[in-house]
């Protein structure tokens, strides 16, 4: 399964995924329908699935279109965003799984950013190669999605099960807010040596106009504040004692950010 990037709207990323012995491809978030339907035909190949995280536009917009030139498509999302998500036919829970072609992906529930949110976590196909987590607006690379629907318990809930996956993960989220999402670390954390070289790397990438996208689950575990809410140090940053009441400070000054 090849993930191909394809930039949308003013910092979103759709993730096409494309198997070429099959020619048939499936598409996570479309945002709009063109990027997608260009590089199929570029591609030759059959759009058979969409898998949506949730249900806001900018992860949806794109939907009704590809619909229109590809009828026999399966369209997937939350069961919680019922009614939300144009053309969906497939309701999904936590642990269901979703297939295509070669890749199995589990389904993992993710409220907080929405109340419906999911990811979809393809697992590798051998043992020792590397899965592939679509998160959506939940993680990001350096940071996490605001909470329009959820509560910061919920968020710290969500986010610990994509922490649990293992380090090698691609992590494809869907923006491309990755630098400043490493300045508010900065401010937070700024002590933190794999951060300071993270945040060099990724200015130097965006001189160049590249992607930050996928980024790595170990690398967020050592530098993303919003997977550290346990850590001494980002507690006496933003006085709290415990992980919630720690994430919810953190959430809050980035919103302010």
């Amino acid at each position: 399964m090849q993930v191909i990037l394809l930039p949308a709207l003013s910092d979103n990323y759709i993730f096409l995924l494309h198997n070429p012995k099959q020619n048939v491809a499936a598409v996570v978030d479309p945002a709009e329908a063109q990027p997608v339907l260009r590089r199929l035909e570029e591609l030759g190949a059959e759009l058979v699935m969409i898998f949506n995280t949730h249900h806001h536009m900018d992860h949806v917009g794109g939907n009704r279109e590809l619909i229109e030139h590809f009828p026999n498509v399966y369209v997937c999302g939350s069961a919680q965003d019922k009614g939300r998500i144009p053309g969906q036919q497939v309701f999904l829970q936590e642990g269901d799984q979703v297939e295509f072609t070669d890749r199995i992906g589990e389904v993992i529930f993710v409220p907080g950013h929405t109340s419906g949110h999911i990811a979809y976590y393809f697992f590798p196909r051998v043992e020792g190669e590397t899965g592939d987590l679509f998160c959506g607006d939940t993680l990001f690379a350096g940071g996490c999605g605001r909470l329009f629907e959820g509560t910061p318990a919920q968020m710290v809930d969500s986010l610990s099960k994509l922490r649990a996956l293992p380090d090698n993960t691609r992590v494809w989220c869907a923006h491309e807010y990755t630098l400043k999402n490493l300045q508010f670390a900065l401010t937070v954390d700024q002590e933190n040596l794999d951060l300071q070289t993270r945040y060099t790397e990724v200015q130097e990438a965006r001189r160049r106009l590249e992607a930050t996208i996928p980024s790595q689950l170990g690398i967020e575990k050592r530098t993303n504040p919003f997977l550290r809410w346990e850590q001494p140090a980002l507690q006496s940053a933003v006085k709290a004692t415990e992980p919630v009441q720690t994430f919810a400070r953190l959430r809050g000054m980035k919103d302010r950010f």
